[in-house]
């Protein structure tokens, strides 16, 4: 299993590597514009919210569920007024996990409900994800896992079930790519200490770790199919 197989449909998965991709490149000047015009922050977080809900509900080519939707949303919303109070940094924050988050809410049906036990493992995760990111910017080692964004597409080609998926194979290694690039070309604004590059290195390294979790929790009818096997 890779990270955009974790979703019940078999056909059409969320692309949740394409949803980190997302949150990593556009993290960083988002990071830079703390501090800046509030609303302008705020259009940018709504628009990258948004962005990582297609990459993981768009592929289905149906509208999320409500409880899907609402579950998505209401967290983004309750932590926008963070912006207003100059707290912004914590509302960014949540983005580390958000394409996480969408996968295990990809799942949530009635057959298959959110579980209390994973709601607070994933809240434990961003909560050392978040650790993860600050440290990250004075000791940047944890930067590294910026250059894993390219090589993942191309491991995962060597599964057929990926390369069944051409469309999804092509934009997640060109995004891969221009997400690296994009890192390295973007300027430090004067006073800064923390390059984009630093900041997207940290966001890949932590938004990667809680997807991969995320994506290993299998779905009530995969439970079902690995305990019973295949029916017919």
């Amino acid at each position: 299993m890779t990270l955009g197989d974790a979703a019940p449909n078999a056909v059409r998965r969320p692309w949740a590597f394409a949803a980190v991709c997302v949150m990593v490149v556009t993290l960083p000047p988002m990071m830079f514009a703390l501090g800046g015009s509030v609303i302008g922050l705020l259009l940018a977080y709504i628009a990258v919210y948004l962005l990582i809900g297609v990459c993981i509900f768009g592929p289905a080519r149906k509208f999320p569920s409500l409880r899907q939707a609402v579950g998505f949303l209401l967290p983004g919303v309750l932590l926008t007024p963070l912006a207003l109070l100059d707290l912004g940094y914590w509302a960014g924050g949540w983005l580390l996990g958000l394409p996480a988050w969408g996968l295990l809410l990809s799942r949530w049906t009635r057959e298959n409900p959110l579980r209390v036990l994973q709601v607070l493992k994933f809240l434990g995760l961003l909560a050392l994800g978040l650790v993860v990111f600050t440290v990250n910017q004075l000791y940047p080692l944890p930067s590294l896992g910026l250059f894993l964004l390219p090589v993942i597409p191309l491991i995962r080609l060597a599964y057929p079930e990926y390369r069944a998926r051409p469309l999804q194979a092509a934009v997640e290694i060109l995004l891969a790519v221009a997400t690296v690039w994009i890192a390295f070309v973007i300027p430090t604004p004067e006073g800064l200490w923390s390059s984009a590059w630093t900041l997207a290195g940290g966001a890949a390294t932590v938004g990667l770790m809680i997807a991969f979790w995320a994506r290993g929790i299998p779905s009530r009818s995969r439970r079902l199919l690995l305990r019973e096997g295949p029916i017919g």
